[in-house]
């Protein structure tokens, strides 16, 4: 399926300082065997304006990258969906706005046996909502709402000095957006770097 470039736009559109969707943010650090060395979790805005704003840059990467080139959609299977997949899990963490810290130890340690780095890194994922708002005719919006979109976005990022993460090299949006609504049959990957991709990431954390 290819995705709307004009779908990607508006949903960065709430990803700004003024306009801003997200409300949680949680994460962890690997070393490069892919130990954990810490975790977090907390509410978006009572982080430093700074980190809000290196934040919401980190995660604007994965919609705002090239459109079917960086950012592929991928299809969930009715498998792919059964009891003990990573579908069951992402569907968890979006229901839960990120506020079940066990269900999040579960993922980082997923994603840890899984991830491939030569280096520490870090993950972070953001819950963001999004009401979205009717199109008119003319395409102007009305500013009525019929669906609200909520969704994660995940990014893997290496690890600079002081645990500061450096741009993603990898990440997702889940559930897809598409048509200007959530797919919840689908998923969308990011890949900062399309000639040498973190394969696992789809062929072994987001589908097995």
């Amino acid at each position: 399926m290819e995705i709307n470039r004009e779908d990607m736009l508006e949903l960065t559109r709430r990803m700004t300082p003024k306009r801003n969707c997200f409300s949680r943010i949680a994460g962890a650090y690997f070393d490069e065997d892919g130990f954990i060395d810490g975790t977090f979790n907390r509410h978006f805005l009572k982080l430093s304006q700074k980190d809000i704003e290196t934040n919401l840059y980190l995660a604007k990467t994965v919609p705002f990258s090239e459109t079917n080139k960086n950012l592929i959609y991928h299809p969930y299977s009715t498998e792919d969906k059964k009891t003990g997949h990573i579908w069951q899990m992402l569907m968890g963490l979006k229901d839960c706005g990120l506020k079940n810290d066990a269900l999040l130890e579960l993922f980082y340690e997923y994603i840890g046996e899984k991830y491939i780095s030569a280096k520490p890194y870090a993950v972070r994922i953001l819950f963001g909502s999004y009401d979205i708002p009717i199109k008119a005719k003319d395409k102007e919006n009305l500013w009525e709402s019929e669906e609200v979109y909520e969704f994660i976005i995940c990014t893997f990022c290496p690890l600079l000095d002081d645990y500061e993460a450096g741009p993603p090299e990898c990440g997702f949006l889940f559930p897809a957006f598409i048509n200007r609504g959530a797919d919840i049959n689908g998923i969308m990957v990011y890949q900062a770097d399309e000639k040498c991709p973190h394969e696992e990431l789809v062929q072994k954390i987001l589908f097995r």
